[in-house]
């Protein structure tokens, strides 16, 4: 395996769009992603990503940043207890505890359960599930910015979790069953109160 190749332990997935592929912003081109919540306490896994980062730095100096190694090269994971470096605001919780990272590509990443096994149903993948990751990271130099990137080579999914879909269930957004309206009412006399 590629020394940049990382398989992690076990991660939580958030912003996964492993089906389909999806444009972070109008006129990208659209992707294959997943965030990655890798546990602080997971050290082995934090130990091989930094190798791997490391790695894709050196190669990034001989490979597309003309010989020097710049002093603060971009690195796309981050502390999910700090500031988001895009807007400076903090991490969601479910970051909390974790180093975070979005790992992308433009093929189709294999998806695969427990045993291996390919996942057709795409209601079993899902933000917020649990499972492992296998990423290469390598070094860009895009529009002035030198740094490393992540790439989503597939996932395995080891279990369910809480979904971190962001959505509301019927119950949350309007309470209750409302009495039904009396009869004859009319827009004008609104009978709730309002």
């Amino acid at each position: 395996m590629n020394q940049n190749t990382v398989t992690t332990g076990e991660v939580r997935f958030s912003y996964t769009n492993l089906f389909k592929p999806r444009a972070q912003q109008e006129g990208a081109d659209p992707k294959y992603s997943t965030t990655i919540l890798v546990p602080k306490t997971d050290t082995a896994t934090k130990a091989a990503i930094d190798a791997a980062i490391n790695s894709a730095i050196e190669q990034g100096v001989g490979k597309c940043w003309g010989g020097v190694r710049p002093p603060r090269p971009a690195v796309c994971v981050h502390d999910g207890d700090g500031p988001r470096p895009s807007d400076g605001q903090p991490f969601g919780d479910e970051c909390k505890g974790c180093w975070v990272f979005t790992a992308s590509s433009k093929n189709p990443p294999f998806i695969v359960d427990r045993g291996v096994q390919p996942i057709l149903q795409q209601t079993e993948i899902y933000s917020g599930m649990y499972g492992r990751a296998n990423v290469t990271f390598f070094p860009y130099a895009n529009s002035g910015k030198k740094g490393v990137g992540c790439a989503l080579n597939g996932v395995q999914k080891l279990r369910d979790g809480e979904a971190l879909s962001g959505h509301v269930s019927a119950e949350e957004a309007f309470g209750a069953p409302a009495a039904e309206q009396p009869a004859g009412a009319s827009w004008g006399e609104a009978p709730w109160g309002m």
